[in-house]
């Protein structure tokens, strides 16, 4: 079984209401920091769906403004109770940490190529992608259906492309077996007042609240 088509950004810019999946009960979450997961954070709970914060972003550089960010995700969850899973340090097939350094060389290695690209463009839908197949591997590994991000709470970035990495990222990892397929959520998480909830959440919990995407080629 495929995971839930992707919208287009049409078709989500004119989506009014956020749409819970048919028997969504749990979702991992892809966050990529504390600000853009807090507000749809509150909103699942509030809508009965259990968040798990999945922080994978190997992308953030330099290390500083990784640590913050993933300090402030942390804080974040452990204020609400939930869980908050870090996987920046682990790659696939490693049974060993390997660090800050040696995570973030293998994002560049990924996106070898891609580096002069504009924002919105082929190097940030393979970032998307890289990310969110490792959710999706993590989602289907914890045994939770659904995965979502919080990049798709952002007005810089193109929800087409979010959710054409999704979608490819589900496809990749399931092996038609529908019993262990994870289905990507694709959902404009700017709509039902979320975006301004976002802003009011920030300042209540003084989050550190970054001024870039946190790639070193988006400056």
């Amino acid at each position: 079984m495929r995971s839930q088509r992707f919208l287009t950004e049409n078709q989500m810019a004119k989506q009014e209401a956020i749409v819970v999946p048919e028997g969504c009960e749990k979702v991992l979450l892809h966050a990529c920091c504390a600000p853009c997961s807090s507000a749809i954070v509150e909103w699942l709970m509030a809508h009965g769906i259990e968040p798990v914060i999945y922080y994978y972003n190997p992308n953030i550089y330099p290390r500083e403004e990784y640590e913050i960010r993933k300090n402030e995700s942390k804080r974040h969850a452990e204020s609400l109770g939930i869980r908050w899973i870090d996987n920046d340090r682990f790659r696939t097939g490693a049974s060993q940490p390997c660090g800050w350094e040696e995570a973030h060389d293998a994002w560049l290695h990924d996106i070898c190529g891609l580096e002069q690209e504009p924002e919105r463009g082929k190097r940030c839908e393979r970032c998307f992608y890289i990310r969110l197949k490792k959710t999706a591997q993590k989602a289907q590994e914890l045994g939770i259906r659904y995965f979502a991000t919080t990049l798709a709470s952002s007005r810089w970035k193109s929800l087409e492309q979010i959710n054409r990495a999704g979608e490819r990222a589900a496809n990749d990892v399931n092996d038609g077996n529908d019993a262990n397929d994870v289905h990507f959520w694709a959902q404009n998480w700017r709509k039902d007042g979320l975006q301004e909830r976002r802003n009011e959440l920030l300042k209540a919990y003084g989050f550190y609240n970054q001024q870039y995407c946190g790639c070193e080629f988006s400056h």
